[in-house]
């Protein structure tokens, strides 16, 4: 990412700065708003994939003055179909609506970086950004794109090592490690600034993520379709967190299920994503108290939930 790419076409002036760009789409989801949580009767209708479409998304998000969400969740959808300047005048209304949530500061600068067409980093974009970390200094997005300008600016210094105290914060196995590494590395070698044995050591104190509960792997095959869990989005910037926030984050999450579960006391798969979480979470007590709630609630499905719960260690 060298500063000489700025007299370059503007899709070559845009490459360097947006290296990181489809490993932190995965942070700009609606994170918060688009979890256990959420669907329900209003819910959009589906696609014949099970994802709703852009039209749904829309007409959500103009029905709602007070959520953030569905318009998080419509500018997240344009932006995986590569509809930047859309995404971006969707994050514009969710920042109306939700002006404290740095992420969607952030997700907005990105938009805004990618829909432009001369300006590597343009104004809007650079305030974005600069919104999203006066609201959260650790925003990773917002980081790597602030130390972006730096490069522009010529200080190529400043932003490896603005880079290199990202990377050192960032959990092990984070969506973007691979291309910040690389970033580092090609300005480095670009402007003649070792940068080796600065990677290493900013490697070498990490700390793993935690996975957010009922997602992934740890949902595994018990995963169903027809229950809102976290999306990839939701991992994803959950791994972009301090320890303390995605810990936070998680229980929030549970929590909400747990309440949901109140309202649909026979969904199995919900009781059965509880009883993960929990166990996640290291709470085998609480695991086993879930699990007797599935069952009082299921006296007919006991066998099923029990059969699940002890192949999580739960008796």
């Amino acid at each position: 990412m060298a500063t000489e790419q700025t007299q370059k076409p503007a899709g070559s002036s845009r490459a360097g700065l947006v290296l990181l760009g489809a490993a932190l789409l995965l942070a700009a989801g609606s994170i918060g708003y688009n979890v256990m949580g959420g669907g329900g009767d209003d819910a959009p209708e589906a696609a014949a994939d099970g994802a709703p479409t852009i039209e749904q998304l829309r007409a959500k998000a103009e029905a709602s003055t007070t959520d953030a969400g569905p318009w998080g969740d419509l500018a997240f959808a344009y932006f995986g179909q590569g509809q930047y300047k859309e995404a971006a005048e969707a994050y514009r209304r969710a920042v109306q609506i939700a002006p404290g949530e740095a992420v969607l500061w952030s997700a907005l600068g990105e938009s805004l970086v990618l829909s432009s067409q001369r300006d590597p980093l343009p104004p809007e974009a650079l305030a974005a950004f600069e919104k999203a970390v006066s609201l959260d200094p650790d925003d990773p997005r917002a980081r790597y794109f602030l130390a972006a300008k730096k490069d522009l600016d010529k200080d190529h210094e400043g932003a490896i090592a603005a880079w290199l105290d990202l990377l050192a914060d960032s959990p092990q196995g984070a969506p973007w490690e691979a291309d910040l590494v690389r970033t580092i590395e090609q300005v480095g070698k670009m402007n003649s600034i070792d940068v080796a044995a600065r990677i290493a050591k900013a490697q070498s104190a990490r700390k793993p993520a935690l996975v957010a509960p009922g997602s992934g792997a740890v949902a595994g095959d018990q995963a169903s379709a027809n229950l809102r869990g976290p999306s990839a989005a939701d991992v994803a910037a959950a791994s972009a967190m301090k320890p303390s926030e995605q810990r936070q984050m998680a229980e929030g999450m549970v929590a909400q299920l747990e309440e949901r579960l109140k309202k649909e006391p026979k969904n199995l798969d919900g009781w059965a994503m509880l009883i993960r979480s929990r166990m996640t979470l290291g709470e085998p007590a609480k695991a086993k108290a879930a699990l007797e709630a599935a069952v009082k609630a299921n006296p007919g499905s006991a066998a099923q939930l029990r059969e699940q719960a002890a192949a999580l260690g739960v008796n």
